[in-house]
């Protein structure tokens, strides 16, 4: 897409530059300094008054028309040069559905948030908030036309949780919207979720429990004699706690046996901050073997979960692996929940369990985190191994010595690990 393109701004001249994708900006030589940016739905614009490289939003289009802007012009001018640190905003935004629709459009170029959830937004917005307040004026809105118009028809059909979601998305958009004076006030200021409704949110009850997972642990050493890949995608779910998106999206060269550790880059995971698991022997022992059966099945490829085309499972392929071994009883999230609620019976501490997590933490919790409980993590990891073991996880993952002792506070107490050279092995591109 080209940076600028030069015309002679007019109204039908803007429709027509709208219809040629290679553009960006519009400028007029006629007026320095004034440009038109096209959003990416091409249907709207923002006006900016550029001085050096700063660039100043000052309206919207078409909510003001090149005659409407250029007869501001000069004004905006002169109050740019009075308050250089205040935009002298003419934005045009008079209803909610504009706004958000801003909003959205300036999300999904937000290189720091995840394709899942910009396409959770846009749904969210899309779909509720925007059809539901999308045609009141901005200056008059109320927690009483809030809980009128999204808030109370809203609880009659979607659960709280996502109700509250909704409403921190509006919040968000007017803050935002406020901060980059798009609008002179913020109506929604001092406006909590709690004003609407006192009803507790309760988290999803779990359709895990640990008293389940002998029963679960037979299915999926099943499932790993006759699909691999499925079996062992939920394997490594339970194993560390991990998440569906960062585990589907693994590469064998982020896998070290000699380092003893499984690496999940920060681009990967939910909290865009890099990820290091232990790796127990019992997991050096299933991903030897795993990836034994890749290699006899002809894959040399980089992923540990693979698709046809040779990338990495999609999400919705990754949805269907759990389709197919759930059958409806359990998902994904809920491996993740019963490995937590169990690490939490088996005593270990809560920190660590956090950290396991890979929740976002405090900055003294992740301080200690990162100067004190790696070898903490190692251990915590162990006793969870141990205890799988101990249900059939051993059958599967094949280790001549599994530790079916729990360790306690040393990490001698692991009952030893399996002799030969399986610590020596490591994955990598260059090693398939």
């Amino acid at each position: 897409m080209s940076a600028t393109r030069e015309v002679k701004l007019s109204e039908a001249e803007v429709r027509r530059q709208a219809t040629d994708k290679s553009v960006r900006d519009l400028r007029d030589p006629r007026h320095p300094g004034l440009y038109l940016r096209f959003w990416s739905s091409r249907e709207r614009g923002t006006w900016h008054l550029v001085r050096g490289k700063k660039w100043v939003p000052i309206a919207r289009w078409p909510e003001l028309s090149v005659a409407a802007v250029l007869a501001e012009l000069p004004a905006l001018r002169q109050r740019l040069m009075r308050h250089p640190a205040t935009a002298p905003v003419v934005s045009g935004m008079a209803t909610v559905g504009q706004l958000l629709d801003w909003y959205v459009d300036r999300m999904s170029h937000d290189r720091s948030l995840s394709a899942k959830r910009k396409a959770a937004t846009r749904a969210a917005i899309g779909q509720h908030v925007r059809p539901c307040l999308g045609d009141l004026p901005i200056k008059y809105i109320t927690a009483e036309l809030i809980d009128k118009h999204l808030i109370w028809p809203g609880q009659a059909k979607l659960s709280l949780s996502y109700l509250r979601q909704m409403f921190g998305m509006l919040l968000t958009a007017f803050r935002q919207a406020l901060k980059l004076g798009m609008i002179d006030s913020n109506p929604m200021a001092g406006v909590r979720f709690n004003d609407f409704t006192k009803a507790k949110i309760l988290p999803k009850a779990a359709r895990l429990r640990s008293v389940q997972l002998p029963e679960l642990m037979q299915q999926l050493a099943q499932a790993f004699e006759a699909a691999p890949n499925d079996a062992m995608l939920a394997l490594m779910m339970l194993a560390h706690g991990t998440r569906i998106g960062e585990t589907r999206m693994a590469r064998w060269s982020e896998v070290s046996l000699a380092a003893s550790e499984w690496f999940i880059p920060a681009a990967h995971t939910k909290t865009r901050t890099e990820h290091r698991l232990p790796l127990t022997a019992q997991l050096k022992a299933l991903l030897t073997r795993y990836r034994g059966i890749q290699q006899a099945r002809g894959y040399e490829g980089v992923y540990l979960f693979p698709n046809r085309r040779g990338h990495c499972l999609s999400e919705t392929q990754a949805s269907m692996v759990f389709t197919r071994l759930g059958q409806g009883e359990w998902t994904s999230h809920d491996l993740r929940k019963v490995s937590r609620s169990t690490w939490t019976d088996l005593g270990i501490d809560g920190h660590i369990g956090e950290m396991l997590l890979n929740h976002t933490l405090g900055k003294i919790a992740s301080t200690y985190i990162h100067t004190q409980a790696m070898e903490q993590r190692k251990l915590a990891l162990e006793k969870w191994h141990a205890w799988l073991d101990r249900i059939g996880f051993a059958a599967i993952h094949g280790l001549k010595e599994a530790l079916f002792e729990i360790p306690q506070k040393s990490p001698q107490a692991n009952g030893g690990e399996a002799s030969g050279d399986l610590s020596e092995l490591v994955f990598s591109e260059d090693s398939k």
